[in-house]
């Protein structure tokens, strides 16, 4: 499946608007024990959180995106724990088809003069908040580049027979061509607030915030295809998540805190 994607905007059009793109740096270890056996952590203990609004299924849809840096196969990309949209038309079906990790997710996202403000709200925590200030135009990179994201597509066993699945897990590669047209530098903080439904600050802390940008970017080309399977019995630790993210959790909802 290929998506060639070059947006065209008239002026006012919501689609148009950059992302917010947050890097922080988190502890090497707590990223270990997020990855299911046969991905294994990339280079840096970074988590990358991207805050849009894109048009989907005609009419804007505001989203969140968090992934940390990972590799399958001897290949560096990012591995997706949570895609928060406001979108319900669009989670199931991507999940089903291509197994993205998407939630309901109530998302506040602007840009009023030179100020930049985005929160984001699931099951009543507003988990994340980010407030700053567009501190100057950066040079964008001046080559295209590629990227790989992995999603997991995985359906248990009907019944729920202990390590049985319809589906078994098998790793799902999104792999993109991305040009920059347009950045902006951001001076900033973000807060990541005590969430049992997402557990930032419990299983992914922040360290240290790496970078705060707004960037439009073009994506020529996006490719999703099946990548190749993960070993069921040791992925069965994984399979249990929260909601549709795959954030760890207990029949669906949070683990309990022991």
């Amino acid at each position: 499946m290929t998506d060639t994607i070059g947006p065209v905007n008239k002026p006012g059009e919501i689609s148009g608007w950059p992302k917010l793109q947050l890097v922080y740096r988190s502890d090497p270890d707590r990223i270990a024990d997020l990855l299911p056996p046969g991905i294994t952590p990339g280079n840096h203990p970074n988590v990358s959180i991207n805050i849009y609004c894109v048009p989907i299924l005609g009419e804007p849809e505001y989203g969140v995106s968090t992934k940390v840096e990972a590799d399958f196969q001897g290949m560096p990309g990012f591995y997706s724990l949570g895609m928060g949209i406001d979108q319900e038309a669009a989670i199931f079906i991507s999940q089903e088809l291509n197994g993205q990790p998407k939630f309901p997710c109530a998302i506040k996202f602007f840009r009023l003069g030179d100020h930049v403000q985005a929160s984001c709200t699931h099951q009543g925590y507003t988990f994340l908040e980010f407030n700053g200030e567009v501190n100057g135009v950066l040079p964008p990179s001046s080559e295209d580049f590629t990227e790989n994201e992995w999603w997991i597509k995985v359906s248990r066993a009907v019944g729920g027979v202990e390590k049985s699945y319809d589906f078994a897990p098998h790793v799902v590669r999104v792999h993109t061509t991305n040009r920059f047209v347009h950045v902006e530098g951001i001076e900033g903080s973000l807060v990541l607030r005590d969430s049992p439904w997402d557990p930032y600050t419990e299983l992914l802390p922040m360290l240290e915030l790496l970078s705060a940008t707004l960037v439009m970017h073009q994506q020529p080309t996006r490719e999703i295809t099946l990548a190749g399977p993960l070993d069921p019995i040791a992925f069965w630790p994984h399979a249990d998540v929260i909601g549709g993210s795959r954030w760890p959790g207990d029949r669906g909802g949070p683990r309990r805190r022991r």
